[in-house]
């Protein structure tokens, strides 16, 4: 298993990050993916998979309340034209109740991180549940 380095941070991205991500982004096999910085290895790991028939509050129920996290969501919408559409997006999850120390090591490794995902169409950050609503979602899709 190779593992790639992350030369600020010392994080290391399991390859399986990358390809269950490409398998959500070419064959739609997931709805979103969830994933989480092992601090024992000091690398991000896969820490759950959204069928494709899971929703978005599957997505945010899978989230913990009060651990950091990084995710990707695969957003179907319509546009107003009645086009269907997809969009991934990249979420960085830091609840307030979280440790500052995973707080910090979440922040100075997400770039990195995102930059390993190939396919990344919009990003938010949140610290709240309700800064993560499906109306928010919505707007920044469109």
């Amino acid at each position: 298993m190779a593992l790639h380095a992350n030369s600020s941070s010392g994080m290391y991205v399991n390859d399986d990050c990358k390809l269950k991500f490409l398998e959500l982004k070419a064959k739609r096999n997931y709805r979103f993916i969830v994933y989480k910085i092992d601090e024992q290895t000091q690398q991000v790991i896969v820490d759950k998979l959204g069928g494709p028939q899971e929703t978005y509050e599957d997505f945010t129920n899978s989230l913990p309340e009060h651990e950091c996290r990084y995710a990707v969501f695969d957003y179907d919408f319509t546009t107003d034209e009645n086009c269907q559409k997809s969009k991934i997006f990249f979420f960085a999850w830091s609840p307030d109740g979280s440790r500052v120390r995973s707080k910090m090591l979440y922040a100075s490794s997400k770039d990195k991180f995102k930059r390993q995902l190939d396919g990344i169409q919009a990003e938010l950050q949140a610290t709240d549940p309700s800064e993560m609503t499906l109306d928010i979602i919505k707007a920044r899709a469109l």
